[in-house]
């Protein structure tokens, strides 16, 4: 049977002076199995430095114990399953030399509630681990156990510190930006900023239930139904989105992508509606020179995978092989 291993990354301390005092939370949790005392602070880098993650062994992703100040995430990785029995126990340097091992790696990219520890967020990882693939998954800054405030160009920079860092780590292995929901946004931002500023495209993006600007997200969403009908929602609700500088443009993002690209939508969708898939699908369709880098895969509402549960179809490695050629 094959195994899953999991490793925690997170950012040390790299200077004193950005050094920040662990605050306990209203309550202590109990250790996780695996995870021996408090987890320490972490600190944001000086100006320019390159982002130096440490790792730690955990047997699945660490729930939050402590907030604290952190401004590089920390992040759990999943090694492919047919490597999970020889990852256990391992060091640090065997972690990372398995992101050089061939094997793709998934960065994942979740949506807005919760943190990376989410149920279905940890059956994704289970279930494209043991499709063979590499998962590092990130809280973003404001998000779990990650502290600082969440801004669209934050979660960016986040991102592309944890890209930066793979890279220099898994060789000529693939990498994939995967996001989910709110996730999908800063996919497509990440990507397209290392393609427009760098010249360089990530391997592939996987955009799973996504939208195509956040404020067209926000009219969709059920929380805020009961407020559609009353004058002024579009300037009080969606408008106020912009003001806090959050657009998230997968609409426009997708115009400029040159890599392949896989859009993932249930059609039992309450949340974003698959109909929110579609058109950034024909977005990006007509966008692209390359019609074949493009795809949209809509799941049947008779499996009842609604915003979440995509991750819980057995076939979704398998469409995800097919579109990206792999065996």
């Amino acid at each position: 049977m094959q195994q899953t291993a999991f490793k925690s990354v997170l950012p040390p301390q790299l200077n004193s002076h950005f050094n920040r005092t662990t605050q306990s939370s209203s309550r202590d949790f109990p250790p996780s199995p695996g995870l021996a005392g408090p987890v320490p602070p972490a600190a944001h880098p000086p100006a320019g430095a390159a982002p130096r993650l440490r790792l730690r062994a955990l047997p699945h992703p660490p729930l939050p114990r402590h907030p604290h100040q952190v401004h590089l995430p920390q992040l759990p990785h999943t090694v492919p399953g047919s490597r999970g029995a020889e990852a256990r126990g391992q060091e640090q340097s065997w972690y990372e030399e398995a992101l050089g091992d061939a094997h793709p790696v998934i960065i994942y990219l979740h949506g807005n509630g919760g943190t990376r520890a989410a149920s279905h967020r940890v059956q994704f990882m289970k279930l494209m681990g043991a499709a063979d693939f590499h998962i590092v998954a990130l809280d973003y800054r404001g998000y779990g156990d990650s502290s600082g405030y969440p801004t669209e160009s934050g979660f960016t920079t986040d991102v592309l510190a944890l890209y930066d860092w793979v890279k220099a780590r898994s060789g000529n292995s693939s990498i994939i930006f995967w996001g989910h929901s709110l996730g999908t946004g800063i996919a497509t931002n990440a990507a397209r900023k290392l393609q427009e500023e760098r010249g360089v495209q990530v391997d592939a993006v996987v955009l799973e239930s996504p939208y195509n600007s956040i404020r067209e997200a926000a009219a969709h969403v059920p929380i805020t139904t009961i407020y559609r009908q009353f004058p002024g929602f579009e300037y009080l609700i969606l408008d106020s989105i912009a003001l806090a500088n959050m657009f998230f443009r997968n609409d426009e993002n997708v115009k400029v992508l040159a890599c392949p690209l896989l859009i993932l939508h249930a059609e039992d969708d309450a949340v974003l509606p698959v109909q929110l898939g579609r058109k950034l699908f024909e977005t990006a369709r007509g966008a692209y020179k390359d019609k074949s880098k493009v795809k949209f895969i809509a799941f049947p509402k008779e499996l009842g995978l609604g915003h979440d549960y995509i991750s819980s179809n057995p076939e979704l490695p398998a469409l995800v092989k097919d579109f990206l050629n792999m065996k």
